[in-house]
């Protein structure tokens, strides 16, 4: 087992990638804490991984909230024992995130506190835990956007992504020598319940799928693969990256006239 008897704190674990990476962390023999505003999501998965044999907590935490950041990580530790995964996943993508004329300072502020704050909060709480239980690995969700910008307009949600790939940046260089790593996960377009709800309209669907080489978008259980092996020791030696898993998105990426 890939993460045998290793605490790992997921947040936004009720759903979409948090949901599926929660689920194969606990097969692979971690114990997950499974973090989520969502508390009865967060607890249907729990239930689905002790009746598959697997140990996890559930907990429900607001992501923007100092204290409950930090609370969760205390229960993790006291519930689960010393954590050595923080996989700060949580975030979200509002259907009025346009373009700078178009989106409000509303969503603009909500989607900074959610998808950088809330990452940043993970981070805070989440290094003082990982040292003392003498390192591990942190994985910070961000996106391919957060690389080339994205087919259309989306500029809160691209802008705190490309937060979140800096920041991870900054982190893994302050910490290595304390055995902490971290990495940002760049998935492309996944097959999630937002998505579809972003891109009911076929134009819009049509528009972000031209540009992927698959023809399709990721799976949940595909990039939940990705954050696995980042969580594994097998990637001990990987530290600061841009982990890109985007179906060739980045290699081919054009704008059709």
């Amino acid at each position: 087992m890939r993460l045998k008897d290793k605490t790992c704190v997921i947040t936004g674990g009720a759903s979409g990638i948090g949901r599926e990476s929660s689920l194969l962390f606990a097969k692979e023999g971690g114990r997950v804490l499974v973090a989520d505003r969502n508390i009865e999501g967060a607890e249907s998965v729990v239930s689905e991984i002790r009746d598959a044999g697997g140990t996890a907590h559930a907990f429900a935490v607001d992501v923007t909230r100092a204290n409950e950041v930090s609370a969760m990580m205390e229960a993790a530790e006291k519930e689960l024992g010393p954590v050595r995964v923080v996989f700060n996943n949580a975030g979200i993508f509002p259907l009025d995130d346009g373009t700078p004329e178009d989106t409000s300072e509303e969503t603009w502020d909500l989607v900074m506190q959610i998808n950088l704050k809330g990452v940043f909060l993970g981070c805070k709480y989440g290094v003082p835990a990982l040292r003392r239980a003498g390192g591990g690995s942190i994985i910070n969700t961000a996106s391919f956007v957060a690389v080339m910008g994205a087919a259309a307009a989306q500029v809160a949600y691209t802008a705190s992504k490309g937060g979140v790939l800096a920041m991870t940046r900054e982190i893994s260089a302050i910490y290595a020598r304390e055995n902490i790593r971290a990495n940002a996960l760049c998935p492309g377009p996944v097959q999630t319940p937002l998505l579809a709800e972003l891109i009911a309209d076929p134009a819009a669907r049509a528009r972000r799928l031209v540009h992927v080489p698959y023809g399709r978008f990721a799976e949940a259980k595909e990039i939940a693969q990705a954050a696995l092996f980042l969580a594994s020791d097998e990637s001990s030696y990987i530290n600061g990256t841009s982990f890109l898993v985007d179906g060739g998105i980045s290699a081919t990426y054009i704008t059709p006239e």
